[in-house]
């Protein structure tokens, strides 16, 4: 009786392993192909004067998003989902002043929710099991540079340039983001 249990127990470890592996790789082709659709809708943008670009300044980028092969699966996981999210954010702020298409706006803000949408159950259930990790301490320093980014468009009055260096932030964040869902492996 008790080698019976036992067998469909370890039956049923190894099936849930195998499904949600292959969970890992449909989500990372997921993940590329709709940040590929945000490198392609950010570039559809109309974009301002280069002179806008020398209004640049440091928001502090976390170290952490330099060196992405430090990355666990689960870091890499709780840091796209909180980056996404923090986008997702700014996006909804007022662009009226840049002359970009509400619908590409809105386009890439589906394209962003869908994405945390299918991060999420993965995301809190990493975040329920997991102690002190890579991602959790990066969490933080993110949310400082977002705080940043924010406080920088606040400061220009949401202006045209200053959206122009916010979208090259943004741009940057989702190339980061690419070479992260790389990390999503089984």
């Amino acid at each position: 009786m008790t080698y019976r249990c036992l067998l469909q127990m370890v039956l049923l470890l190894c099936f849930s392993t195998t499904a949600f592996s292959r969970s890992y790789s449909l989500l990372r082709f997921q993940q590329s192909q709709s940040l590929k659709e945000c490198q392609k809708l950010l570039g559809q943008l109309r974009s301002t004067p280069q002179h806008c670009l020398e209004a640049r300044m440091d928001f502090q980028m976390p170290e952490e998003m330099k060196q992405e092969q430090q990355f666990q699966k689960e870091d890499a996981i709780l840091v796209i989902y909180e980056m996404l999210q923090q986008i997702f954010n700014i996006l909804t702020r007022d662009f009226s002043s840049t002359g970009w298409s509400e619908t590409i706006i809105e386009d890439l803000l589906e394209e962003l929710y869908e994405q945390m949408n299918r991060l999420e159950p993965i995301q809190k259930e990493i975040m329920q099991k997991q102690n002190s990790t890579t991602g959790d301490t990066i969490v933080p320093h993110l949310g400082k540079y977002y705080f940043n980014l924010m406080q920088y468009l606040e400061s220009k009055e949401y202006d045209r340039c200053a959206w122009t260096v916010v979208q090259v932030q943004i741009l940057t964040n989702v190339s980061f983001l690419m070479r992260l869902t790389g990390y999503v492996r089984d």
